[in-house]
């Protein structure tokens, strides 16, 4: 009995912690049953919520629109964003942030800022010695770094997101330009963090897209593979992208379609932007032409008119691509001066002649990048604002050969949809369709280190290698382990990027640096002095590249094997529960990824180096980590794969168990696969070979960051600080702003309900006249001393008026409820009485009620009646500006007391059974009284000849019987009676003509 207790702990052991990982995952639930997705554009943002009952809705804004401008107003005691910021860019242009995404992850030198400073000159930017970035100098005391402005948007946002769930959102899913690099997409998630934001994941807009349009057309996708083209022109730059669609089977969900992107190009500058910049200039040369003769300023020194100007411009290109001509015109653009200026369209495409022929040109990069021709794409699609332009489509058309340009997909909200779908997807809150993404590496990165080689005169010499870590569009989210072969002592390594080739000299310019990390290594040769026994397998660098694009090196050991003679041992408790728990988990060697999430890519051999050719023996110097547990297939994976290096407490663990596959040679496989006959204890024995112990040591890292330094941890802490302080500022605000609102408006309604009737009614003049006083004396103050006021002040106002007014109030909200209330209450007591006289006129062989009931329910119909003649014939002797003495209230609480106890003498004459008719001597049933019903005289029926009473009733289907009971009323007085009557059907035989008394008929 106690070796059966003990097999079964470990596996009640393992049942426990299974459902303490479920509980752990319905906690984690509770509290991300909503989720959101930020498209930021470069002028605009859209956002989209997934909660239960609301499947991807587009957010609406408090003005309620579906996208919100990409601006922010910092003062120095306020903030604006979205239109409430556009509206202030024409009276404080210097405060009022736009674009600003275009300076994330750029460092001062770039040309990317000097363009920026060209564009807005009103901005004062300065300069961060520490990262060599730049920041915003809004005033002496007030200035923001690009990612804390970020930060408050994204937060803004999801403010916008929480108001319209009724919920609060912390997981999100934000759309980055897919050109983004490493530097950029770092600096976009810790503005995320800065906001409290969880990110899922950081997607790129043209992938989101071509989600939204893949999951909307799903039962059009299937084996054969479709090719279609993504054109998208937005605000700041235009992104063409490639991507195929076709089902693929998945190890979990069987066939589901896929989507793949094949090639991307892009450009940084080329977009919506820029046509209004030279719209702008054009307006401006205009307006000084007309004042040239008055010796007036240059517009172009104006800040707030060239704002002005801006937004004309705006206007003004979307105007032009429905028509060939409009008129631009601002009232008081400077000086009180009013500009008006016809613009033709032949005019505007004149101004970006150059700019339309730029349009081909991501065409042809994604075709390179695909290594495809135009015959081999099915569609073109539109995406993007920019691309209404007539001129765009017109090029476009051109240089893709089609008849026609697809337009059939929202071009403004396509992203945030496709992006919100994902975020559902990757959230453990929601289940949805699966839909694989295979997204692709736009820049490719490599590995760079020198060794030294030795050569045939003995001479040894320095040889520098490149070893391609992830490769130009190829796929990802997926991981690389790399191996270093000859190394026994520190060394260091260098993460940089690929060729970048596909890049133009101002485009490699406004890219940056091209040296990503510096990895410095420490303890390699006390890893070797710590095993000098072992074999050493080398030195495995493991490496991610995440879901949003961001790499990563996880962790560096040292790997070392030896031989060692196996001997037979039971195996613990411990390990039994390990495996069952295992088992449990399907084995743990499934990676948990989302079914719509790209795939993990298996890892592959690494080629040889970049740019030069290298003999074999260089090539097996950097090695995949697939190679070490490919001795045995069936056998889980090593310790190292698992995500956590695996310490000298992982020796036992892994000699238990991890390492008992990997004593089996390749040439052993076949003998592997016969699982089903047991070889003889003896002859496995004598032919069991010696088993690999491996040892893991894990070796220090520092990591030189070479591209973009990110930002500290106390500096991090500092901003969201500050962001939390702003924030926290902007609620004090809205709070007391809704107190001044809330005293202003109760001092108006007040005095406008003073000369209301129903108010002059119940109160006197020197009551009117003294409350009038009082609010006339707190109006005048609010308008003096209430921008002065605190929140506390205002509240406490407003309570003083309130206690002021309360008896008036009072009054006034009695009278009003009186008639309602008495009118109730006289029903309740008619019904209560016809229902009391009703149930003492039940025969006293039918009584379901006792004495006792029946009396305390006319003692409480007696006493309401006495209570409500006396009160209201108290309450008319008062006059009408005193306190009343009928209430509303006691007149709910008498009407609760007796409905309780009607209440339940009803449920007892529901539930109730009909006693049992006593016998006579011939069987039959006594005589009723004369004073009873004629319900009550139906049930006496003499049986039939052969039949007792006691002959159980033929059962009715449950069915009927539970709609007859459904349909049927209770009644307040007949519920012996139906019963009864019930009961006389059943007892009726089956085929047997029922007689008719006098009574039914």
């Amino acid at each position: 009995m106690v070796a059966t207790v003990r097999r079964q702990r470990p596996r009640r052991l393992a049942c426990w912690a299974l459902m303490t990982v479920l509980l752990a995952d319905l906690l984690a639930l509770s509290d991300t049953l909503a989720v959101m997705s930020v498209d930021l554009g470069s002028e605009s943002m859209k956002v989209a919520i997934v909660k239960p009952g609301v499947p991807m809705e587009i957010v609406l804004n408090k003005e309620s629109r579906r996208k919100t401008p990409v601006t922010v107003t910092l003062k120095e005691n306020e903030r604006f964003f979205g239109d409430s910021a556009a509206s202030m860019a024409i009276k404080n242009p210097k405060a009022t942030l736009r674009y600003f995404q275009h300076l994330l992850g750029k460092q001062e030198n770039n040309p990317h800022v000097a363009l920026y400073k060209a564009r807005f000159p009103e901005h004062e930017l300065g300069f961060d010695p520490q990262r060599q970035t730049v920041y915003f100098q809004i005033s002496p005391q007030l200035q923001f770094s690009p990612e804390e402005v970020l930060s408050m948007l994204l937060n803004y946002s999801r403010s916008l997101a929480e108001d319209f769930a009724e919920q609060p959102i912390k997981d999100a899913v934000i759309t980055v330009p897919a050109f983004f690099n490493q530097a950029e997409r770092r600096a976009v998630l810790q503005a995320a963090r800065m906001a409290g934001l969880k990110v899922l994941q950081l997607i790129n807009d043209n992938t989101a897209t071509a989600l939204s349009y893949g999951v909307f057309r799903r039962k059009d996708i299937n084996s054969t593979a479709q090719n279609i083209m993504f054109y998208d022109m937005g605000s700041g730059s235009t992104v063409c992208t490639i991507v195929t669609y076709q089902t693929v089977k998945t190890k979990d969900a069987g066939m589901q379609p896929q989507l793949q992107i094949r090639g991307v190009g892009f450009d940084r500058t080329l977009g919506g932007l820029e046509m209004e910049l030279r719209l702008r200039e054009h307006l401006a040369g205009l307006f000084n032409e007309q004042r040239r003769g008055q010796r007036a300023k240059d517009v172009r020194e104006n800040p707030r008119a060239m704002a002005k100007l801006l937004r004309e411009a705006n206007r003004l290109k979307t105007v032009l691509s429905a028509n060939a001509d409009h008129v631009a015109q601002i009232e008081g653009l400077m000086d009180d001066v009013d500009f008006k200026a016809k613009v033709t369209r032949a005019e505007f495409e004149e101004l970006c002649a150059d700019l339309f022929e730029r349009v081909p040109g991501p065409v042809q990069q994604a075709l390179q990048s695909a290594e495809m021709k135009l015959d081999e794409i099915e569609q073109v699609i539109l995406v993007g604002g920019a691309t209404r332009v007539p001129k765009v489509q017109e090029v476009l058309l051109k240089a893709v050969g089609k008849e026609e340009l697809g337009k059939n997909i929202n071009a403004d909200e396509a992203a945030a949809m496709g992006a919100v779908y994902q975020a559902a997807a990757l959230s453990k809150a929601f289940k949805v369709k699966p839909f694989v993404v295979r997204d692709a590496v736009i820049y490719p990165i490599l590995v760079e280190f020198t060794r030294e080689v030795e050569e045939e005169t003995g001479v040894r010499s320095l040889k520098h290698n490149k070893r391609v870590l992830f490769s130009r569009m190829g796929p990802y989210p997926q991981r690389k382990v790399i191996t270093f072969n000859r190394y026994s002592h520190d060394f260091n390594f260098h993460i940089n990027y690929g060729d970048l080739g596909f890049l133009g000299p101002e485009d490699l310019r406004v890219f940056g640096s091209q040296n990503l990390t510096t990895v410095k290594l420490k303890g390699v040769g006390e890893s070797f002095k710590k095993y000098p026994d072992y074999e050493s397998k080398g030195i495995k660098a493991h490496f991610n590249l995440d879901e949003s694009g961001v790499l990563s090196l996880d962790r560096v050991e040292s790997v070392f094997e030896t031989l060692v003679e196996d001997s037979p041992e039971e195996e613990s408790t411990l390990t039994k529960l390990g495996n069952t728990i295992s088992s449990l988990f399907g084995g743990g060697s499934t990676p948990d990824t989302k079914e719509n999430g790209t795939d993990t890519v298996q890892e592959e051999e690494e080629g040889p180096a970049e740019g030069s050719k290298d003999e074999p023996g260089e090539q097996a110097e950097l090695k995949e980590e697939a190679e070490a547990p490919a001795e045995d297939t069936a056998s889980p994976p090593p310790p190292e794969a698992k995500g956590a290096a695996a310490p000298e407490g992982e020796k036992a663990t892994e000699k238990d168990g991890g390492d008992k596959p990997e004593a089996q040679k390749p040439s052993e496989k076949g003998e592997a696969g016969s699982e089903g006959a047991p070889p003889a204890p003896e002859e496995e024995k004598k032919q069991k070979p010696a088993r690999k112990q491996r040892m893991v040591e894990e070796i220090g890292v520092e990591l030189v960051i070479l591209d973009l330094p990110d930002l500290p941890e106390d500096q991090l802490a500092r901003s969201a600080q500050k962001l939390q302080d702003l924030t926290l500022r902007d609620l004090q605000k809205q709070e007391r702003e809704k107190a001044a609102n809330s005293l202003e408006a109760f001092i108006f309604e007040t005095q406008d309900k003073l000369y209301q009737p129903e108010y002059q009614e119940v109160s006197t003049e020197e009551q009117r006249e003294d409350i009038s006083g009082k609010l006339s004396t707190a109006s005048t103050w609010l308008e003096d001393e209430g921008f002065g006021a605190t929140t506390a002040m205002l509240k406490e106002k407003l309570a003083e008026l309130r206690k002021l007014c309360h008896g008036l109030f009072f009054r006034v909200e009695e009278r009003k409820k009186w008639p309602e209330r008495l009118s109730a209450l006289d029903n309740l007591l008619n019904h209560s009485s016809m229902f009391l006289k009703g149930a003492r006129l039940i025969p006293e062989m039918d009584q379901i009620f006792t004495e006792v009931e029946m009396t305390t329910l006319e003692k409480i119909i007696n006493e309401t009646w006495a209570w409500k003649n006396t009160t209201v014939a108290e309450q008319a002797k008062l006059p009408a500006t005193e306190k009343p003495v009928l209430l509303s209230k006691d007149i709910e609480a008498k009407m609760a007391a007796l409905d309780r106890e009607v209440q339940y003498l009803l449920n007892k004459a529901k539930f109730a059974k009909p006693r049992p008719r006593p016998r006579d001597k011939n069987g039959t049933r006594a005589e009723a009284p004369l004073n009873a019903s004629a319900s009550d005289q139906s049930e006496k029926v003499i049986p039939p000849p052969g039949q007792t009473e006691d002959t159980k009733p033929i059962p009715e289907p449950e069915e009927a019987a539970g709609s007859e009971a459904a349909d049927s009323e209770p009644l307040e007085l007949g519920g012996p009676a139906a019963e009864s009557e019930q009961k006389e059907h059943a007892e009726q035989p089956t085929g047997q003509k029922r007689t008719l008394k006098n009574d039914e008929l």
